[in-house]
């Protein structure tokens, strides 16, 4: 299992508006929990019984050398989505979730709605599961992230100030002043890059 960061969020998959997020109390209660880990693995054990390999999880969330979160227990965060990127019978699927406030919640409702395709197959059949699964091609691969010139919009051989154009880059996508931290991750990460290769 991999764990990508920033969050690829899937092309075609609309958004929830920050304000009609709700809580994850209706999860509260339950033996699962809501902490990070146990619900991140419950959702792996899901699917791992419904037959998914190479399974990508990708949230905004940064994570240790080992894959584990730095975060522990409920999360909350501005951008709390989830996708779910597998294959099932070699074909590249993805399910995300972003309607409840916090990773964990959207986490567990991932968790439901695999739970209720396994239940399908069981009762249904594989043809029941197929279809329902047709709505959820993976069109961008989930390890895919652009390159840093092209995030920054530079030529090949393009050598001037990158921490200058990452200023002004972040100027624009920072969240505060009209971006999301979605666009400002894929900033973060493609400064990262560009630093290392230009050996700064």
């Amino acid at each position: 299992m991999t764990l990508a960061y920033p969050l690829q969020w899937p092309e075609g998959w609309p958004r929830t508006d920050s304000h009609r997020r709700v809580s994850d109390q209706r999860f509260h209660g339950r033996t699962y929990g809501l902490e990070i880990g146990r619900t991140r693995e419950s959702l792996l054990d899901e699917l791992r019984q419904l037959g998914a390999k190479e399974v990508v999880l990708s949230t905004n969330m940064p994570v240790r050398q080992a894959g584990l979160p730095y975060a522990n227990g409920r999360l909350f965060n501005k951008d709390p989505g989830v996708a779910a990127y597998f294959t099932l019978k070699k074909r590249p699927l993805v399910m995300a979730r972003d309607a409840y406030r916090t990773v964990a919640g959207n986490l567990r409702s991932l968790t439901m709605a695999i739970e209720a395709m396994r239940t399908l197959k069981r009762h249904g059949g594989d043809m029941m599961m197929e279809r329902a699964f047709t709505g959820f091609a993976a069109i961008t691969p989930p390890d895919w992230k652009r390159p840093w010139r092209e995030v920054f919009g530079v030529k090949p051989d393009w050598c001037g100030d990158i921490t200058a154009l990452y200023r002004e880059k972040a100027r624009h996508r920072h969240p505060d002043t009209g971006g999301s931290d979605t666009l400002m991750a894929e900033l973060n990460v493609a400064y990262e890059e560009a630093v290392a290769e230009l050996h700064l």
